[in-house]
């Protein structure tokens, strides 16, 4: 996992994966949180599923998993224990708590986590759920066509249940159970069917072989039976919105209190703005061709509201937070240097110092020098320096700075104009290259951060130090292009450790001050590695 998404979507059903292919397909950066408990597990079958007709749901999710992660989606198992809001730069987002105690962000939430059956108190109905013991004639009927088939009432419903039955079997009996027993209208439509009505409550359900042959009622007799028909009431899963505020709301059929879902508009947006629901969560009558079609709304919804809240942010910036036009190129940097007298402390990076300045100096590469402090530093501690920057207003300025260091410093230190984009090491090795803070887009960024690594001389280090993604959940300013934060990790896992010995990769605090003065912290990614000699 990474630390920060643009959706996380919790549940990874029909409705997650579908929603999670629309965004991965989005180019959008989606994780799905998956607790590995689907409702219709216990079926052998998904049906009415056009193109995957008799598909076994566990099979189902695995093709799906795979589509998912096949356009960069990733797919955890856990439990999402909790989401809350969080504010950031020029809005919120949600922090997304794990039962393992791990934590995510995300800029949007899909919960897609279904619901649960309360079945009747029946002695061996649970056992039988999902594979003799239905609810659905359209995804068990054809299985138990022309077989004796019960219906167990637990509400009026019951009588539609029994009638629906009877298109796929003749030999269908209505147990009243618990209940007080069909109404004459509906003892007339029973009828006329040929649906017999048993009386009594069922204490048990009879098995032979592990096959459900039949149910005792409490007077002892037995009514032979290959399937029986329960209409469970369902209760939303909703325990990861409970945190956010959004309880579930009853729902009826008719008079007949048949559970909860968690309210939404079509599209699957709750009350609260950036959380989205999909799937039997918020529709309990959803089989899983209708769930996954949900989730695919869903899924584009959450898309637009994310291009939206762009779109409004570059508008309000001049247009300057385009994705892949924001400082990324010469011209910009330049016109940033020109706009002030200095745009830097003076000071060397505090991590710089934290981690160099036990080394023995010797030849030493800065990429993104800017006006030269880190350089300069070097340099004073007796490293022969090449600050490199595409900046050529910030190198005349960090040429100035050297010059007033001294000559012992400035005669140290080369100063190199180049495109930070397309830079390679080709044949140069350094004791030390360091970077800090190069944020580009990010297959600019590892393609760059793989030609400093090759430019480290055997038995050298590799200093790099950026953002930490967590930044984007503060105050402090931070432009929000998708992957150009990273945590230390990251690019860890692109060292090879038949080369490498990595000796730092974490996420290391610092106070600040945000523009409007209040006190934040924030989250150095410091990766520091040695090269093997």
């Amino acid at each position: 996992m990474n630390s920060t998404y643009d959706v996380v979507i919790v549940g990874g059903g029909a409705a997650g994966l579908s929603g999670a292919l629309a965004l991965a397909r989005s180019r959008r950066s989606v994780l799905v949180v998956d607790a590995g408990s689907p409702r219709n597990a216990p079926a052998g079958h998904v049906h009415n599923y056009l193109g995957r007709e008799g598909t076994s749901p566990l099979e189902l999710l695995e093709i799906g998993r795979a589509e998912v992660a096949s356009y960069g989606g990733e797919v955890v198992d856990g439990e999402v224990v909790s989401a809350q809001t969080v504010a950031v730069h020029g809005g919120t987002a949600f922090a997304v708590t794990l039962a393992d105690g791990r934590s995510v962000h995300a800029r949007r939430l899909l919960v897609t986590t279904g619901l649960v059956d309360e079945l009747p108190d029946v002695p061996g109905l649970a056992q039988r759920w999902g594979r003799d013991v239905l609810h659905c004639p359209y995804c068990h009927g054809w299985e138990v066509r022309d077989q004796a088939i019960g219906v167990l009432a637990t509400s009026a419903l019951a009588v539609h249940q029994a009638l629906l039955f009877r298109q796929w079997s003749a030999d269908v009996t209505l147990f009243s159970h618990t209940t007080s027993g069909p109404d004459d209208e509906a003892l007339a439509q029973l009828a006329a069917r040929g649906i017999r009505v048993v009386d009594g409550e069922v204490a048990e359900l009879v098995v032979d072989d592990d096959r459900l042959t039949g149910a005792r009622l409490a007077s002892g007799d037995v009514v032979a039976l290959d399937a029986l028909v329960v209409g469970a009431r369902v209760h939303a899963r909703s325990a990861a919105l409970s945190s956010l505020g959004i309880e579930p709301a009853q729902v009826h059929m008719g008079d007949v209190l048949i559970g909860t879902l968690v309210p939404a508009d079509p599209m699957g947006a709750t009350s609260v703005p950036g959380v989205y629901v999909a799937g039997n969560v918020t529709d309990p009558r959803a089989t899983v061709i209708g769930s996954a079609a949900a989730g695919f709304n869903a899924g584009a919804a959450l898309n637009a509201d994310l291009i939206m809240e762009e779109t409004a942010a570059a508008v309000a910036a001049g247009g300057q937070h385009q994705h892949g036009a924001m400082e990324f190129d010469e011209a910009s940097w330049e016109d940033r240097y020109r706009s002030a007298d200095s745009v830097w402390s003076g000071r060397p990076n505090a991590q710089l110092v934290a981690e160099v300045a036990d080394l023995e100096p010797g030849s030493a590469l800065e990429v993104g020098c800017g006006e030269g402090a880190d350089s300069i530093w070097l340099a004073e501690r007796g490293w022969r320096v090449t600050g490199a920057d595409f900046s050529t207003v910030a190198l005349a300025r960090a040429a100035g700075h050297a010059e007033a260091a001294g000559p012992a410093v400035a005669e140290r230190i080369t100063w190199t104009h180049t495109d930070l984009t397309r830079w390679t090491a080709a044949d140069q090795r350094f004791d030390l290259v360091t970077a800090h803070f190069m944020h580009l887009p990010r297959e600019d960024r590892v393609a760059l951060f793989a030609q400093l690594a090759q430019a480290v001389a055997p038995g050298g280090t590799l200093l790099i130090v950026g953002h930490h993604i967590l930044d984007l959940a503060t105050t402090m300013p931070r432009h929000h292009v998708p992957g150009m934060f990273y945590p230390a990790e990251e690019v860890a896992e692109t060292l090879d450790p038949g080369q490498w010995d990595v000796v730092v990769a974490e996420a290391r605090p610092r106070q600040a001050s945000d523009p409007d003065g209040r006190e934040v912290t924030l989250h150095d990614a410091v990766l520091r590695a040695v090269r093997h000699g």
